[in-house]
């Protein structure tokens, strides 16, 4: 029996990592762990429960305030010491977070082969996002298995000489999960109180776009909410920082839902049902794009350009332009139809399985 690590800390990392916990708990070959770092705590237990994932190890490390060093630390001297107990013969990290970076880190100076998830994204810029592209490009230099999820993804990584043999295009996680949640027949106390109105789902949360960006794209949305009569929905990150800036730009209209962060189902399917979207969210991008769901991307770059083909357009983070590119969208039929284009560009839902069949069939040779 093969041990498989699994570690993840963020709610963005669990919600893309369940489906192949899911997969490889039904293989009787594989012995799988699962350590969390919960760098976001109270986001983090929501997905746990939601979708029943017990870790083995949690190593609860959120304090408020806390700096990217003091994180970063603190991971790598935790993930350390359970990787001396659980043995793993590989690490299975995904993404760009600070949690990805330290286990991928971790298991590198212990010998220990690791298995990149979400692998190849880039902008190139190595603070934008920050500190995403310098993590996800170190744990490139570090892994031995990358799961590109899309073509654009996997030649990336063989432009930076990173081996083919190592590289499995496999499709993203996020559609297996997406797939999963939405439902025909959905019903919550949100969409009661929108009823059939068409309604503008946002979600802004990004380090870089604290201050005066994320209140330039606040005011944007909620001109053009009270402009057009569109109703808003903004599910608040739990950073204070954000909920502050939220609250003073926000709260004031009665165009605008501000609720706590949405549980995977429910957010999955309000975005399924939403007239447009407005995020900084990658993952986002991937789920909206899948949906063909019109989306302005509050950000200058994305490593996600295979959403700018489908129904994703880059806004940037100006008040005038957002607020222009969302009018636009609810007056213009045409422009509208253009930007509702669905791709399968991130997968068709069936990532996890290519994943575990790399695992069990290539590399354990099971």
């Amino acid at each position: 029996m093969r041990r498989v690590l699994a570690v993840f800390g963020t709610r963005p990392e669990a919600i893309k990592m369940y489906p192949i916990i899911k997969e490889l708990k039904d293989n009787r070959q594989i012995n799988l762990r699962i350590a969390v770092t919960a760098q976001h705590r109270e986001m983090l237990d929501g997905v746990l429960r939601e979708f029943s994932i017990d870790p083995d190890y949690d190593l609860s490390l959120m304090t408020e305030g806390q700096s990217l060093c003091d994180l970063t630390a603190k991971a790598l001297i935790g993930l350390r010491a359970v990787m001396d107990e659980a043995l793993p013969d590989i690490v299975l990290v995904h993404g760009d977070t600070a949690t990805a970076f330290s286990a991928a880190l971790a298991a590198f100076y212990s010998g220990i082969p690791i298995a990149h998830v979400e692998a190849g994204l880039r902008t190139y810029r190595s603070r934008d996002p920050f500190p995403e592209e310098f993590y996800r490009r170190s744990i490139s230099a570090m892994s031995d298995l990358h799961f590109a999820p899309t073509a654009g993804a996997a030649e990336a990584l063989i432009r930076e000489g990173i081996p083919r043999a190592g590289i499995h295009l496999t499709g993203n996680t996020a559609i297996d999960t997406l797939r999963l949640t939405v439902r025909s027949d959905y019903r919550s106390s949100i969409t009661e109180r929108i009823g059939d109105s068409p309604f503008l789902l946002l979600t802004l949360h990004r380090r870089e776009s604290i201050g005066e960006p994320m209140r330039a794209v606040f005011r944007a949305v909620r001109r053009a909410a009270e402009h057009s009569g569109l109703s808003v929905v903004y599910p608040m990150h739990k950073n204070p920082a954000v909920r502050r800036i939220a609250e003073c730009e926000l709260s004031s209209s009665g165009r605008i839902i501000l609720t706590e962060p949405l549980s995977v189902t429910d957010f999955h399917n309000l975005l399924a049902r939403s007239t447009l979207v407005v995020t900084d969210s990658g993952g986002v991008q991937e789920e909206a794009a899948f949906l063909g769901k019109p989306t302005l991307v509050a950000r200058h770059t994305t490593e996600r350009p295979e959403a700018l083909s489908a129904s994703c357009r880059l806004a940037g983070i100006g008040e005038k332009e957002i607020y222009r590119m969302i009018c636009t969208l609810l007056t213009d039929k045409e422009e509208y139809r253009r930007a509702s284009v669905s791709t399968d560009a991130f997968g068709r839902g069936d990532a996890a399985v290519k994943i575990a069949d790399v695992l069990v069939r290539q590399i354990f040779k099971l």
